[in-house]
């Protein structure tokens, strides 16, 4: 296939514009320049009235498998909904609903075939005598989901999301599906901040057309040590509360994707990847360019010329297609590839962590921050923990929790916190990794018994990953300390990952925090007590090295509503 040329007349969202090079976001694989205030516009296409849609070609010459199955449109380019597509739709759907369709969607069954579309005969054949078909996404009516019963069919609600925030979404065609995932090593932590940048990445491509993330299951991370537990495929619905993300993005755990798109088959993998060539300094500019592999990905194709790999431990799952792109830039600069470059309806972008924010520290970054709200089971344990051992509940100290994250607005220092100080002491590859910045177990000692006296508290609650015989050592220094250490029935329901939210949880509430540098573990809380409204002298301090001089304290973060 030949390099596609550049098109004039179709815009990619405002959201696409990056935060860097002074509100100018540039991307030379396509010859595009974005001032600011200003729609994206190719270059050389400033003679055509904004509305000309005579070309939707793509941003970047892409070869895919994919784009072939569907022909052209008469202006040369390609409808995102159209190409090799799951079989499923938005929202559980059992093959008696995908019959005659539930009340409030159209039905598009009868002359359309089998499976609700016209040309639902033509199908691939797909290892172990599966057929996937390709069709075109039909176009749906006006859907106006009511009542408190959620839609389940082309263009409704999906399972258990408010009918109000799907209707505010006002989705008419099929939904595409994007899915993610993170280089291995990366921490629980880190992973999080990755789900905000692809968040605001898909707020962008909801701007043009219905999009859903498929979350990605957790496993096999750094900090999860109790191999004794199975750790491995892990919902979201484990650590976070569901609804509560819904009410920010459309959201469907891994499984549930696998029932409603036919399979476990995603049509493109896109690895991202730096350029070989590096940065040069001084020339930054936002970019995507399709590029060899520059590490080997960590995928094999199968006698069937599928591509096998780690997929979240789900062995069954098969790739499609995979291809390399090297990117620069914040996450919405994937839009335009996504929209114009592939009809894929299941695209996975790996390595997401090369993505860099769209807006920190801004309304949308909060908006989703604020969205992840721990799961209830987690947040009781650590409510419990605190009522039994630390004389902290919510009433008394003012921090009382609404279920709803859109209602809260809660105004710096207008809560108190628990009568302890929380302290997150981060040892291991820390203790090494930043050496200069990690006090030593009786420099942290020294430390906490200071901010315990200025801050007339008895009681302290440690969070730590420090081996057994550093944790004994740190009971001898600072006598009374309290963890919360959970019993095996509690490690096996809540496991390591829940354990690390129950440690946060106690720590986001106490009176005054002190974390360690530069840890997302510590992060994470300084967000989190932001949100609980606690007064920011009291959140955002860290323990210093032994030797360190001077020892500059973290950045504050104001929540924006």
């Amino acid at each position: 296939m030949a390099p596609q040329a550049l098109g004039c007349g179709r815009q990619a969202p405002a959201q696409a514009r990056g935060p860097r090079s002074g509100g100018l976001a540039l991307h030379s694989a396509s010859r595009q320049v974005t001032a600011p205030g200003r729609s994206l516009v190719p270059l050389g296409c400033a003679d055509r009235p904004a509305s000309d849609t005579s070309s939707l070609r793509g941003l970047i010459p892409l070869t895919r498998r994919a784009e072939e199955l569907s022909p052209p449109d008469a202006a040369g380019g390609r409808p995102p909904g159209q190409g090799l597509s799951a079989l499923g739709i938005w929202g559980r759907l059992g093959a008696r609903q995908q019959d005659r369709g539930p009340p409030g969607c159209h039905s598009q069954r009868g002359a359309a075939g089998a499976h609700g579309h016209p040309d639902a005969a033509a199908s691939l054949r797909l290892p172990g005598g599966h057929r996937r078909h390709r069709r075109t996404a039909p176009e749906l009516g006006p859907q106006t989901p009511t009542g408190g019963t959620p839609l389940t069919s082309r263009g409704c609600c999906p399972a258990r999301t408010p009918a109000r925030v799907c209707a505010s979404w006002g989705l008419r065609r099929l939904p595409r599906y994007l899915l993610y995932d993170v280089n291995p090593p990366e921490g629980f932590n880190l992973r999080r901040d990755v789900y905000i940048r692809v968040a605001s990445l898909l707020k962008t491509l909801l701007a043009t057309e219905p999009w859903v993330l498929v979350l990605p299951p957790w496993g096999r991370l750094y900090h999860w040590h109790s191999s004794d537990i199975r750790q491995v495929r892990l919902p979201w619905a484990e650590f976070f509360d569901l609804p509560s993300l819904a009410r920010n993005i459309p959201v469907l755990e891994f499984e549930q994707f696998v029932a409603e798109s036919g399979g476990p088959f995603i049509d493109q993998v896109f690895v991202l990847q730096g350029y070989a060539e590096g940065w040069k300094e001084g020339s930054w500019e936002e970019k995507v360019d399709p590029r060899p592999c520059v590490d080997p990905p960590q995928y094999t194709q199968d006698k069937h010329g599928y591509h096998r790999g780690w997929f979240w431990g789900y062995g069954e799952t098969r790739g499609l297609n995979v291809s390399c792109l090297s990117v620069q830039g914040s996450a919405s600069i994937m839009a335009p590839v996504l929209l114009r470059n592939t009809s894929a309806r299941s695209v996975m972008l790996d390595r997401a962590e090369n993505l860099l924010h769209d807006h920190y520290g801004g309304k949308e970054y909060w908006d989703t921050r604020r969205s992840m709200v721990l799961a209830r089971h987690l947040r009781a344990a650590g409510d419990a923990f605190r009522s039994r051992h630390l004389n902290s509940t919510d009433e008394a100290d003012g921090t009382p929790f609404e279920e709803d994250w859109t209602r809260v607005k809660a105004q710096p220092g207008s809560s108190r916190g628990g009568p302890y100080l929380g302290v997150h002491l981060r040892r291991k590859d820390f203790v090494w990794g930043h050496r200069k910045d990690v006090p030593s177990l009786a420099g942290a000692a020294r430390q906490i018994r200071g901010l315990m006296d200025t801050h007339g508290l008895d009681k302290v609650f440690v969070a730590t990953d420090a081996v057994k015989a550093e944790q004994e050592e740190l009971r001898r220094l600072l006598p009374g300390m309290l963890r919360f250490e959970p019993s095996r029935a509690e490690l096996a329901l809540y496991k390591d990952g829940g354990v690390a939210i129950i440690d946060q949880w106690v720590c986001a509430h106490a009176r005054v925090f002190v974390g360690t540098s530069v840890s997302t573990f510590s992060f994470r809380i300084h967000e989190e007590r932001e949100i609980l409204g606690l007064a920011p002298e009291t959140t955002y301090n860290r323990l210093c090295g032994d030797e360190e001089r001077p020892c500059e304290q973290p950045t504050r973060w104001r929540v924006v509503y």
